[in-house]
């Protein structure tokens, strides 16, 4: 195993950390950071010389990053050239999943938490592919493009403000992609109510609402290793929306955020903070380092958020409570509405029933509103699952974009601006839910920004 490299480490924090003191200084008397001097260009649109393959190295491969070995593996035009990780079990786990595949062996980086960084220095790497605890995220995203590559980080992009801004800035300054992926974008559902929006089926866009509640309690006795064994501590250090990306992101598209409209500001109340306590007394020995923790997440957070063209967006999180999945995914017009889970659609012109009534027949509009993404690459998508196919249809698509010299479908504002209503709901929820300015990440750019086409439309 090859050994980590201090002096580039050293290098790179500090430049971080010279960035980190700029954008703290940067804050709004609410709370919310101002815009920091700008550092390069814009990246709306970027653009990055084609490539005919596309090199990959992956830092963290556990439960979500083996997945995603698993699918890059599937997709033609790439080669998997490096895998980090502080755990050497799932590392081989990696590597015997691709040599069993007939693949090269990629080379392997482990022994600290900061060993990626030799990874980094290698020049026959082109993306990097994050999937580790959120803490690592924004370093590891600022690291990767400082090095040149284009970064591509599990949701959330970042943890702060704070972070938020160095991940924009060291974008722009570099001309290097850092997307957050967001891979609810790419599910069957959300792609075909965009096309729907986009044919204007809802009217004029109004109201949207989006949501994290999945019962996860059960990570709890993850304690030392899988995500459970760094997730649950979050319960216990931040009160407000810990994971808002996954309902969000799909919203924010319907809605044109960043190009056209942008977040304004939100407000957020959270419920009493008992089941994470109560499940820990019930599963877990009175000593035991589960029952140590003060659970301060209310077990349900709700975020309202405002847009500068006046819409209004609500945003839950519940990972606690007995009660069964939902993402929301919710979009009302002047025309009507479509909500999720179980899908169903009312409409005042072009509906099958009044707009008095659901219609819960999914069939006749997915004939008629699949995305052209969706019909050319659902099956495949399908075959080589991730949440239904969605998974893989984001990765297929990425690779795509980079390939054909294309600009991706969420870039790094889209990353920043989702994100960063997990720190500014706690910083209302702690202020009575006052009102807290949301940062516009693009500098002014999305009033002219265009609207993420309809891709694969002719």
């Amino acid at each position: 195993m090859k050994q980590f490299n201090r002096r580039d480490f050293l290098k790179a924090a500090s430049a971080a950390a010279a960035a980190s003191v700029v954008a703290g200084c940067a804050s709004g008397a609410n709370g919310s950071a101002i815009a920091p001097a700008q550092q390069g260009q814009s990246v709306i649109g970027l653009i990055a010389p084609k490539m005919d393959v596309v090199r990959v190295g992956f830092i963290g491969v556990g439960q979500r990053g083996f997945g995603h070995v698993k699918r890059m593996s599937h997709i033609a035009g790439t080669e998997i050239k490096a895998i980090c990780d502080t755990h050497n079990e799932v590392l081989e786990q990696s590597a015997k999943y691709l040599t069993d595949k007939g693949l090269v062996k990629p080379a392997l980086y482990t022994g600290s938490d900061n060993a990626y960084q030799e990874m980094l220095n290698r020049d026959d790497i082109d993306i990097v592919i994050i999937s580790t605890p959120w803490r690592w995220h924004a370093p590891m995203a600022i690291d990767a493009m400082n090095s040149g590559k284009h970064a591509f980080v599990e949701v959330p992009l970042a943890l702060t403000v704070e972070e938020m801004w160095q991940i924009v800035d060291t974008a722009e300054r570099t001309q290097k992609n850092c997307m957050m992926m967001e891979n609810v974008n790419y599910g069957r559902d959300e792609l075909m109510v965009l096309n729907m929006v986009r044919q204007g089926v809802f009217g004029e866009l109004l109201h949207g609402e989006a949501a994290y509640i999945h019962e996860l309690r059960w990570q709890m006795k993850e304690v030392e290793h899988k995500t459970g064994s760094w997730r649950t501590a979050w319960h216990a250090k931040r009160n407000g929306n810990l994971y808002p990306t996954h309902g969000l992101g799909p919203v924010s598209q319907y809605m044109n955020i960043n190009r056209g409209d942008r977040f304004d500001f939100l407000t957020s109340m959270s419920s009493p903070a008992l089941g994470r306590s109560a499940y820990a007394k019930k599963e877990f020995p009175a000593d035991h380092q589960r029952n140590q923790l003060n659970y301060i997440a209310g077990d349900m957070n709700t975020t309202l958020i405002k847009t500068v063209k006046g819409r209004s967006i609500m945003v839950q999180h519940d990972t606690t409570t007995p009660r069964p999945y939902s993402r929301h995914n919710l979009i009302q017009g002047t025309n009507g509405v479509f909500a999720g889970f179980p899908n169903r659609i009312a409409l005042e012109d072009g509906g099958s029933k009044s707009f008095h009534e659901w219609d819960y027949e999914m069939a006749d509009w997915y004939k008629k509103y699949d995305h052209p993404l969706w019909l050319k690459m659902g099956e495949e998508a399908q075959r080589n699952g991730g949440h239904g196919g969605m998974d893989f249809l984001m990765f297929w698509r990425m690779i795509y974009c980079l390939r054909n010299g294309e600009a991706l479908d969420q870039d790094v504002y889209d990353g920043a601006a989702w994100s960063v209503i997990s720190p500014l709901s706690a910083q209302s929820v702690s202020n009575r839910s006052a009102s807290i300015d949301i940062p516009d990440f693009t500098r002014g750019a999305w009033q002219s920004a265009k609207p993420l086409a309809i891709v694969g439309r002719e």
